[in-house]
């Protein structure tokens, strides 16, 4: 196995930390500083700098102006994003058009990919299920009717949701299959509990990094059918995209955190000495160490499998899994260890610390945290038993 980037795949991490060397992570609004949401709308100059930079349009193919890369690449520039807490959806929206790309119609991909991939409209997904614990697809249901397909649920801690011109909604039909709907919640610029089209409305809610994420609420809800995707595997697929990028950013948020916490052990001087020669702090740096080593191994896995299709002993969602366990136990170590060898300055909310620990959190728990994600690997495990 070979996991050395290709000269592509490197070529966007350079575009991406050239576009992001403009962002000053002290600067993005902190949750602590704030009651309710920490702002209206995402970074839009950010955004506009991403769609500029090719930067939007990765994962599409040539013919509908993309670079025609992999998940590999959307990793690698997920991960530059995390180390100054960008504020964009460039997961939600990377992999929703991915998603469109691979498994969408003709139609579907001709009138939309080329667009998004420029960055208007902004997409996002609705992953979470009716309360963050249950399988999404399950939290709305959707029935054929003639040419416009009909939703009926909730999907909760949208993100982006008052942004977003289409949010990408998995159901479930009444032959217990999953599609994608692709729903207008009424653009940006919605308010709190305000309806977009008939049937489909959203409801504040604030993240743990103090985001606006949206409650959408459908009610009979129409949906052209040309703008539902039914091919089979189109939402476990999206699904894997999403949780192995959450993986990039809590490898890249870590990777910055602890650079942090080793320039301020090298500075921060007691008995005459830094604290980062002290064997206590040292050991603990090293474990923290250790754990962003093992969830960059298991990251680029899983992200090889979604990207290659390769066969394995388990399934590509094995190796999400495992991925996934390791970014959300991993990244919450880091920031903990960070907090503590920092001391009392780490709480201190003129300093950068604070932000990273609360966006850590929202990344550790997003899509599952570790135990959802061993009890998903336990079930392959059962299904597919290695011997």
């Amino acid at each position: 196995m070979d996991f050395t980037f290709t000269e592509e795949q490197l070529a966007a991490a350079e575009a991406a930390r050239g576009v992001f060397a403009g962002v000053a992570p002290d600067a993005v609004p902190s949750p602590a500083l704030t009651t309710g949401a920490v702002a209206e709308a995402f970074d839009r100059e950010l955004w506009d700098r991403l769609a500029g930079a090719d930067l939007l349009s990765l994962l599409l193919g040539e013919e509908y102006g993309g670079a025609g890369l992999d998940a590999i690449a959307l990793c690698l520039v997920l991960r530059e994003s995390a180390k100054v807490l960008a504020r964009v959806p460039l997961l939600e929206h990377s992999a929703a058009l991915a998603t469109v790309q691979r498994y969408g119609s003709e139609e579907l991909r001709d009138r939309l990919a080329a667009r998004a991939g420029r960055g208007e409209p902004v997409l996002t997904v609705a992953a979470s299920g009716r309360t963050g614990h249950d399988p999404a697809e399950l939290a709305v249901t959707a029935r054929r009717d003639g040419d416009t397909w009909v939703l009926d649920g909730v999907q909760t801690a949208v993100p982006w949701a008052y942004d977003a011109g289409l949010v990408v909604v998995p159901a479930r039909t009444e032959t217990d299959r999953s599609v994608l709907a692709l729903v207008a919640p009424g653009g940006a610029g919605a308010t709190a509990g305000g309806s977009g089209p008939a049937g489909i409305a959203l409801a504040e809610q604030v993240s743990t990094s103090g985001e606006r994420l949206g409650e959408l609420r459908l009610e009979s809800a129409r949906v052209v059918a040309r703008d539902v995707v039914a091919a089979d595997g189109a939402w476990p697929w999206l699904r894997e995209l999403l949780v192995t990028g959450t993986c990039a950013l809590a490898l890249g948020l870590g990777e910055r955190v602890l650079r942090m916490t080793g320039e301020y052990a090298g500075k921060r001087e007691q008995f005459g000495r830094p604290i980062a020669t002290f064997q206590a702090v040292a050991v603990q740096a090293a474990d923290r160490y250790i754990d962003l080593r093992a969830m960059e191994a298991t990251l680029w896995q899983a992200a090889w499998r979604i990207a290659s299709g390769a066969a394995g002993a388990l399934p590509a969602a094995g190796d999400v899994a495992v991925a996934k366990i390791w970014a959300a136990e991993g990244v919450r170590r880091v920031v903990q260890t960070a907090q503590h060898l920092h001391g009392g300055f780490g709480a201190d909310t003129e300093y950068v610390l604070h932000r990273y620990h609360a966006w850590a959190k929202q990344i550790e728990l997003a899509l599952g945290g570790a135990g959802v994600h061993e009890e998903a690997l336990g079930d392959l495990l059962a299904a597919h038993p290695l011997g």
